[in-house]
């Protein structure tokens, strides 16, 4: 790749593959893989850190889409990097795969593992003495942990599609676990042999109590691999699952794994895809806002990348030319956010900071008779009710505009006020938007969660535009009384066109068929087994609310007309135009 003003570093070398061991502190060595121009020189050194298959990293394969049996090929293509004159390094995390001690699940000795490697990588033959680090999902967290280290040999990081905070973004949507991807992430971690958190810093009499307070919960027993996993807490991946499920709140498990973005110092790139809002999307816009380090952030069309990865090589490569071999392939001047709008026709927008400064959230209240309306409350409207039922059904309510008039973007974050009521002690609420389109197919767009008893709003962190809870303490609801729940909605982006609606689902379950596959990462969460009424109410005392943040059109709103002129009615014949 080239522009008018610069260029790329070219192809030019042969590849020389070795595998290797790297020492690390505790008499551990990790398993590595290295990619090096066959040439006698120093050059920079491209490093990634995983916890899956070593093979699966760098075996040649067409790619494919993104699925269960490929989604942990996140490295990269390590032969690009090489021909083009950079050391391309894959490692295995302490405990996994062919490295030995025993795996922290992202824990501060994997992070201090990986800073230790890094300095032992700037001081090879091989090597310039400048690092940088690459790849998608487990690589991208792993970077961002170090880069808040600032290691003194890291001099870029190219990181998009990494969660930034393990219970929000990853294990615990709204307070609500994830039980599916806990138990299918964890089985595809490579040989890995758990050091559990749990029992080493609660130790054996709180752990044993807690493990009982587990096979007493209805809700996690139901669930086979969940209950699995706490008849064997020591074997296998186990002690992994039974750590996420012994810290229900967040604290020192959660704190210990999220990187403190305020320091990274690191020059980065982040970034995704508007598809992986049940996963990696929220994170990135939290590092985003954070991190004071030279940055960029892109969001692309709503597919994720192919497996192995290798869509983002020529852009990694602009970016680590200019920070690892000081060439000034003009990455910089352009401008630091970039996103694309779904539903355009592959339109571009480029923006200097976030939210977009042209954002304006409108506010599209819940009435009855599912209509979803900028008009606000009539009195007396009451409520719309479905049935939670383990045991029937798990239903589920929908509220939907009037087709628009006018071509309309949605860019950004969007939250959602309910005012609900069941007659259970507990509330778990799944709010999905969904595109309809003029035949009434729908697509979803995004999710948002909220457990009832997590409620808690923590005013001094919240924005009018992202609301911050604490998921510290659990408030059980009071049966049969109206609560106010205050949830985020994923970021999102969509360009409506006339004729077309939004639509807003409300349930307490998210059994609905997954349209994609990364739909499907955003669902599997744990359940209640207990059946309930649930009851959403939109009134003038009870305004029901989803602001949505519009940066183009619908400057005068949807029509409750449905947006079509209305035809004379017939009537008595006029003698005269006058007469008008």
């Amino acid at each position: 790749m080239f522009g008018p003003g610069w260029s790329l570093s070219p192809r030019a070398y042969r590849v020389v593959r070795e595998r290797i061991s790297i020492p690390v502190s505790g008499g551990v060595d990790l398993a590595a893989t290295v990619f090096r121009p066959d040439d006698d020189g120093q050059f920079p050194v491209i490093l990634g850190v995983h916890a899956y298959d070593g093979a699966m990293q760098s075996t040649p394969s067409m790619p494919q889409a993104l699925q269960g049996a490929n989604a942990q090929a996140e490295a990269g293509d390590p032969r690009f990097y090489a021909r083009r004159g950079y050391v391309h390094v894959i490692v295995n995390a302490r405990g996994t795969g062919g490295s030995g001690g025993t795996y922290q699940h992202y824990g501060p000795r994997d992070v201090d593992d990986v800073v230790e490697v890094i300095a032992w990588l700037a001081r090879q033959r091989w090597s310039t003495g400048r690092v940088g680090m690459f790849g998608m999902s487990y690589f991208s967290v792993a970077a961002k942990q170090v880069a808040a280290r600032n290691p003194e040999a890291l001099k870029a990081v190219f990181a998009p599609y990494g969660y930034t905070d393990f219970y929000r973004d990853k294990f615990f949507h709204g307070g609500i676990l994830a039980r599916s991807f806990v138990t299918s992430w964890s089985s595809h971690l490579a040989g890995v042999r758990v050091e559990g958190w749990s029992r080493r810093n609660l130790g054996d009499g709180e752990f044993g109590r807690r493990l009982e307070e587990l096979r007493a919960d209805a809700d996690i027993m139901a669930v086979a691999q969940l209950a699995a996993a706490i008849a064997a807490p020591d074997e296998g991946p186990n002690p992994l699952i039974v750590d996420v499920l012994l810290n229900p709140l967040d604290g020192p498990y959660w704190a210990e794994r999220n990187p403190d973005l305020s320091a990274v110092q690191v020059p980065i790139v982040l970034g995704g895809c508007w598809g992986m809002y049940g996963l990696h999307l929220p994170g990135e816009f939290r590092a985003w806002e954070r991190i004071t380090a030279p940055k960029k952030l892109f969001v692309g069309p709503p597919i994720y990348v192919d497996r192995p990865v290798y869509q983002y090589a020529q852009e990694s490569l602009r970016w680590f030319d200019h920070w690892l071999k000081d060439n000034d392939t003009g990455y910089l001047d352009e401008a630091p956010i970039q996103l694309f709008l779904p539903g355009s026709d592959g339109e571009w927008i480029e923006a200097e900071q976030w939210p977009l400064p042209q954002t304006r959230w409108q506010s599209f209240y819940l009435h009855r008779d599912g209509l979803l309306s900028e008009h606000e409350h009539w009195p007396h409207e009451g409520a719309t009710s479905y049935e939670d039922n383990t045991f029937n059904k798990r239903g589920a309510i929908t509220f939907t505009t009037p087709p628009l008039v006018e071509r309309t973007t949605i860019l950004g974050h969007a939250t959602l006020t309910l005012h609900a009521a069941t007659t259970d002690d507990e509330l778990l609420v799944f709010a999905s938007m969904w595109l309809v389109d003029a035949d009434g197919s729908r697509s979803m767009l995004t999710r948002g969660w909220l457990r009832g008893s997590m409620r808690t709003v923590n005013r001094e962190l919240s924005k009018p535009w992202l609301v911050h809870h604490d998921f510290t303490d659990r408030k059980p609801l009071e049966p049969d009384t109206i609560h106010e729940l205050e949830l985020n909605i994923a970021p999102t982006a969509i360009v409506l066109h006339p004729g077309q609606r939004l639509e807003l689902q409300i349930s307490s379950s998210d059994e609905d068929d997954a349209g994609t596959f990364m739909d499907l990462i955003s669902q599997g969460h744990l359940l209640r087994q207990s059946p309930s009424w649930i009851s959403v109410y939109h009134d003038e005392d009870h305004p029901s609310t989803l602001r949505l943040p519009v940066i183009e059109g619908n400057r005068i709103g949807t029509y409750l007309s449905g947006g079509v002129p209305a035809r004379p009615s017939a009537g008595p014949v006029r003698s005269s135009t006058n007469e008008w």
